[in-house]
Protein backbone atom coordinates (compact mmCIF):
# COMPACT_ATOMS: atom_id res chain seq x y z
CA UNK A 1 0.00 0.00 0.00
CA UNK A 2 1.16 3.55 -0.74
CA UNK A 3 0.76 6.20 1.94
CA UNK A 4 1.24 9.84 0.93
CA UNK A 5 1.75 11.72 4.18
CA UNK A 6 1.89 15.45 4.88
CA UNK A 7 4.52 16.50 7.41
CA UNK A 8 3.03 19.86 8.29
CA UNK A 9 5.33 22.83 8.75
CA UNK A 10 7.47 21.95 11.75
CA UNK A 11 9.83 19.03 12.37
CA UNK A 12 7.31 17.45 14.76
CA UNK A 13 4.23 18.48 12.80
CA UNK A 14 3.30 15.02 11.52
CA UNK A 15 -0.06 13.82 12.84
CA UNK A 16 -0.35 10.99 15.35
CA UNK A 17 -2.01 8.85 12.69
CA UNK A 18 0.70 9.68 10.16
CA UNK A 19 3.39 8.72 12.66
CA UNK A 20 1.69 5.38 13.35
CA UNK A 21 1.65 4.64 9.62
CA UNK A 22 5.34 5.58 9.21
CA UNK A 23 6.31 3.23 12.04
CA UNK A 24 4.83 0.21 10.27
CA UNK A 25 5.99 0.96 6.72
CA UNK A 26 8.84 -1.06 5.20
CA UNK A 27 10.30 1.92 3.37
CA UNK A 28 9.93 5.64 4.08
CA UNK A 29 10.72 8.16 1.35
CA UNK A 30 11.20 11.89 1.90
CA UNK A 31 10.38 14.18 -1.03
CA UNK A 32 13.26 16.65 -1.38
CA UNK A 33 12.70 18.75 -4.50
CA UNK A 34 9.82 21.18 -3.89
CA UNK A 35 10.83 23.07 -0.74
CA UNK A 36 13.80 24.20 1.34
CA UNK A 37 13.14 22.47 4.65
CA UNK A 38 13.39 24.51 7.89
CA UNK A 39 15.03 21.47 9.51
CA UNK A 40 17.42 18.72 8.50
CA UNK A 41 16.66 15.23 7.28
CA UNK A 42 18.56 13.92 10.31
CA UNK A 43 16.34 15.85 12.73
CA UNK A 44 13.23 14.44 11.10
CA UNK A 45 14.63 10.89 11.09
CA UNK A 46 15.28 11.24 14.82
CA UNK A 47 11.69 12.38 15.48
CA UNK A 48 10.24 9.54 13.39
CA UNK A 49 12.80 6.99 14.59
CA UNK A 50 12.99 5.70 11.04
CA UNK A 51 15.51 5.58 8.22
CA UNK A 52 14.55 8.10 5.52
CA UNK A 53 15.30 7.61 1.83
CA UNK A 54 15.59 10.84 -0.18
CA UNK A 55 13.26 10.94 -3.20
CA UNK A 56 14.17 13.44 -5.92
CA UNK A 57 11.95 14.51 -8.81
CA UNK A 58 13.29 11.77 -11.09
CA UNK A 59 12.51 9.09 -8.53
CA UNK A 60 8.97 10.30 -7.97
CA UNK A 61 8.13 10.98 -11.61
CA UNK A 62 9.37 7.52 -12.58
CA UNK A 63 6.48 6.18 -10.45
CA UNK A 64 8.78 3.52 -8.97
CA UNK A 65 7.15 4.12 -5.59
CA UNK A 66 3.86 2.75 -6.90
CA UNK A 67 5.57 -0.41 -8.16
CA UNK A 68 7.17 -0.91 -4.74
CA UNK A 69 3.79 -0.37 -3.05
CA UNK A 70 2.48 -3.47 -4.86
CA UNK A 71 4.69 -5.60 -2.62
CA UNK A 72 4.98 -3.69 0.66
CA UNK A 73 3.76 -0.68 2.63
CA UNK A 74 5.52 2.46 1.39
CA UNK A 75 5.38 5.91 3.01
CA UNK A 76 6.03 9.01 0.94
CA UNK A 77 6.57 12.05 3.14
CA UNK A 78 5.87 15.54 1.82
CA UNK A 79 6.56 18.85 3.58
CA UNK A 80 3.35 20.72 4.37
CA UNK A 81 0.30 19.33 2.62
CA UNK A 82 0.88 16.20 0.49
CA UNK A 83 -0.97 17.07 -2.72
CA UNK A 84 0.17 20.59 -3.64
CA UNK A 85 2.58 19.33 -6.32
CA UNK A 86 1.33 17.85 -9.60
CA UNK A 87 3.71 14.89 -9.45
CA UNK A 88 2.10 13.74 -6.23
CA UNK A 89 -1.30 13.59 -7.94
CA UNK A 90 0.38 11.50 -10.64
CA UNK A 91 1.31 8.91 -8.01
CA UNK A 92 -2.35 8.51 -7.13
CA UNK A 93 -3.41 8.23 -10.77
CA UNK A 94 -0.78 5.54 -11.38
CA UNK A 95 -1.88 3.68 -8.25
CA UNK A 96 -5.46 3.70 -9.50
CA UNK A 97 -4.37 2.47 -12.93
CA UNK A 98 -2.40 -0.44 -11.47
CA UNK A 99 -4.91 -1.29 -8.77
CA UNK A 100 -2.53 -0.39 -5.95
CA UNK A 101 -4.18 0.68 -2.71
CA UNK A 102 -3.26 4.15 -1.45
CA UNK A 103 -4.17 6.60 1.30
CA UNK A 104 -3.51 10.33 1.66
CA UNK A 105 -2.90 11.74 5.14
CA UNK A 106 -3.31 15.50 5.08
CA UNK A 107 -1.63 18.20 7.14
CA UNK A 108 -1.19 21.97 7.40
CA UNK A 109 0.44 23.91 4.57
CA UNK A 110 1.65 27.42 3.81
CA UNK A 111 -1.80 28.06 2.33
CA UNK A 112 -3.24 27.69 5.85
CA UNK A 113 -0.40 29.40 7.70
CA UNK A 114 -0.40 32.55 5.57
CA UNK A 115 -3.60 33.57 7.39
CA UNK A 116 -1.34 34.57 10.29
CA UNK A 117 -0.55 37.71 8.29
CA UNK A 118 -4.12 38.88 8.89
CA UNK A 119 -4.94 38.66 5.19
CA UNK A 120 -8.26 36.93 4.64
CA UNK A 121 -7.85 33.62 2.84
CA UNK A 122 -10.99 33.98 0.73
CA UNK A 123 -9.48 37.17 -0.77
CA UNK A 124 -6.53 35.30 -2.31
CA UNK A 125 -6.51 34.65 -6.05
CA UNK A 126 -4.41 32.27 -8.10
CA UNK A 127 -1.15 31.09 -6.54
CA UNK A 128 2.03 31.84 -8.47
CA UNK A 129 5.43 30.17 -8.33
CA UNK A 130 8.72 31.87 -9.09
CA UNK A 131 11.53 29.79 -10.63
CA UNK A 132 15.18 30.60 -10.16
CA UNK A 133 16.48 32.52 -13.15
CA UNK A 134 19.59 31.51 -15.04
CA UNK A 135 20.60 34.57 -17.01
CA UNK A 136 23.60 32.80 -18.58
CA UNK A 137 21.21 30.37 -20.26
CA UNK A 138 18.68 33.12 -20.95
CA UNK A 139 16.18 31.41 -18.63
CA UNK A 140 14.17 34.26 -17.12
CA UNK A 141 10.50 33.16 -17.07
CA UNK A 142 8.13 35.78 -15.69
CA UNK A 143 4.68 34.22 -16.02
CA UNK A 144 4.16 34.89 -12.29
CA UNK A 145 3.75 38.57 -13.21
CA UNK A 146 0.71 37.74 -15.35
CA UNK A 147 -0.86 35.91 -12.42
CA UNK A 148 -0.26 38.92 -10.17
CA UNK A 149 -1.86 41.17 -12.82
CA UNK A 150 -4.90 38.91 -13.10
CA UNK A 151 -5.33 38.90 -9.32
CA UNK A 152 -4.95 42.66 -9.08
CA UNK A 153 -7.79 43.11 -11.60
CA UNK A 154 -10.18 41.44 -9.14
CA UNK A 155 -8.62 42.94 -5.98
CA UNK A 156 -7.26 39.55 -4.92
CA UNK A 157 -4.08 38.94 -2.95
CA UNK A 158 -1.31 36.89 -4.61
CA UNK A 159 0.62 34.17 -2.83
CA UNK A 160 4.01 33.86 -4.53
CA UNK A 161 5.98 30.69 -3.81
CA UNK A 162 9.72 30.53 -4.47
CA UNK A 163 11.29 27.49 -6.08
CA UNK A 164 13.80 25.47 -4.07
CA UNK A 165 17.25 27.05 -4.01
CA UNK A 166 16.03 30.59 -4.72
CA UNK A 167 17.37 33.01 -2.10
CA UNK A 168 15.11 35.84 -1.00
CA UNK A 169 17.31 38.64 -2.33
CA UNK A 170 17.33 36.94 -5.74
CA UNK A 171 13.55 36.52 -5.64
CA UNK A 172 13.06 40.17 -4.75
CA UNK A 173 15.34 41.24 -7.59
CA UNK A 174 13.46 39.00 -10.03
CA UNK A 175 10.09 40.34 -8.86
CA UNK A 176 11.16 43.96 -9.29
CA UNK A 177 12.84 43.31 -12.65
CA UNK A 178 9.98 41.26 -14.11
CA UNK A 179 7.36 43.76 -12.94
CA UNK A 180 8.95 46.87 -14.44
CA UNK A 181 6.45 48.63 -16.67
CA UNK A 182 3.91 45.81 -16.23
CA UNK A 183 2.51 46.03 -12.70
CA UNK A 184 2.61 48.38 -9.75
CA UNK A 185 3.74 46.87 -6.46
CA UNK A 186 4.01 49.06 -3.37
CA UNK A 187 4.16 47.02 -0.20
CA UNK A 188 4.67 43.27 0.11
CA UNK A 189 4.34 40.74 2.89
CA UNK A 190 7.18 38.28 3.44
CA UNK A 191 6.67 35.16 5.56
CA UNK A 192 9.70 33.21 6.76
CA UNK A 193 9.51 29.71 8.26
CA UNK A 194 5.79 29.99 8.99
CA UNK A 195 4.61 27.25 11.32
CA UNK A 196 8.19 26.31 12.24
CA UNK A 197 10.60 27.61 14.86
CA UNK A 198 11.86 31.18 14.38
CA UNK A 199 8.93 32.09 12.14
CA UNK A 200 8.68 35.76 11.15
CA UNK A 201 6.39 38.01 9.15
CA UNK A 202 7.48 41.29 7.53
CA UNK A 203 5.41 44.01 5.87
CA UNK A 204 7.17 46.85 4.09
CA UNK A 205 7.75 48.66 0.82
CA UNK A 206 9.19 46.37 -1.84
CA UNK A 207 12.27 48.62 -2.04
CA UNK A 208 12.94 48.71 1.71
CA UNK A 209 13.67 45.06 2.47
CA UNK A 210 17.11 44.60 3.99
CA UNK A 211 16.33 41.78 6.42
CA UNK A 212 17.99 38.38 6.25
CA UNK A 213 15.03 36.20 5.25
CA UNK A 214 15.44 32.53 6.11
CA UNK A 215 14.07 29.67 4.01
CA UNK A 216 11.46 28.51 3.47
CA UNK A 217 9.72 31.80 2.73
CA UNK A 218 6.89 33.11 0.62
CA UNK A 219 5.91 36.53 -0.66
CA UNK A 220 2.41 37.96 -0.67
CA UNK A 221 1.42 40.87 -2.93
CA UNK A 222 -1.62 42.35 -1.18
CA UNK A 223 -4.52 43.87 -3.05
CA UNK A 224 -6.95 46.40 -1.59
CA UNK A 225 -6.97 45.86 2.17
CA UNK A 226 -9.95 45.51 4.46
CA UNK A 227 -9.50 47.69 7.55
CA UNK A 228 -9.05 44.58 9.71
CA UNK A 229 -6.32 43.29 7.37
CA UNK A 230 -4.60 46.66 7.47
CA UNK A 231 -4.77 46.71 11.25
CA UNK A 232 -3.08 43.31 11.63
CA UNK A 233 -0.48 43.98 8.91
CA UNK A 234 0.53 47.26 10.53
CA UNK A 235 1.76 45.25 13.54
CA UNK A 236 4.43 43.71 11.32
Amino acid sequence: MLYIIGLGLNVDGISKYGLEIVKRCKRVYLENYTVDFPYSKEELAHILDKKLISADREKVESLELVDEAKKMDIAFLVYGSPLTATTHISLIEEAKRLGVRYKVIYNASIIDAVAETGLQLYKFGKIASMPKWNKEKNFTPDSFIEIIKDNQKINAHTLLLADIGLDFNEALEQLIKAGEGKIKINKIVVCSRLGASKSRIFYDSINNFKENIEKPYCIVIPSKLHFMENEVLSEF
